[in-house]
């Protein structure tokens, strides 16, 4: 069986290796706060007006834009070398458990993947080599957040021993 790391390679094309080279610099001393807050700012900006893909925008219509642009430059500048911001205000990142309530679908992770793509290239201060590496994390995790979802579908799936009934007694 293979493990989610294994997954979210096959499906993302991104080796280990290449998507946890964002360990290799310390991105956020690189780059700086500020960098963080404008990539999400893009990001989200991009998502809340997708004219395009309607069922896309709908999976963060209960969230508000301002916390969401939040959770996630918090979580980038955390995992990117800078200070625990997310882990401090949120607690552990658990990525598979804060996304259990969303559809992370093969689809959705292309989505997300798309708007990424354009943040990250509408955000002038991250350099070429910077911009790859974080968009093999990004293409890794977001798959490896999609082999956590099919996990759970699986988990819904597989009956408990006690939870064959018995025929009724007439």
């Amino acid at each position: 069986m293979q493990t989610l790391q294994e997954k979210a390679s096959q499906w993302s094309g991104v080796d280990t290796a290449d998507a946890f080279a964002i360990d290799d610099t310390n991105l956020f001393q690189k780059l700086g706060l500020q960098t963080f807050v404008n990539l999400s700012t893009n990001f989200y900006t991009r998502v809340y007006d997708d004219e395009e893909e309607e069922w896309f925008r709908s999976i963060f219509s209960n969230s508000k834009k301002e916390e969401a642009i939040q959770n996630q430059y918090e979580f980038f500048v955390q995992r990117m070398g800078g200070p625990p911001l997310y882990s401090q205000r949120k607690g552990h990142p658990a990525l598979i458990g804060r996304h259990r309530p969303f559809p992370v679908t093969h689809q959705a992770a292309e989505r997300w993947l798309y708007h990424m793509e354009k943040a990250l290239e509408s955000t002038p201060d991250i350099d070429a080599d910077s911009r790859v590496k974080m968009m093999n994390f990004f293409r890794h995790t977001a798959f490896f957040l999609v082999a956590g979802d099919e996990l759970k579908t699986q988990k819904q799936q597989i009956p408990c021993k006690h939870g064959a009934s018995k025929p009724a007694e007439s």
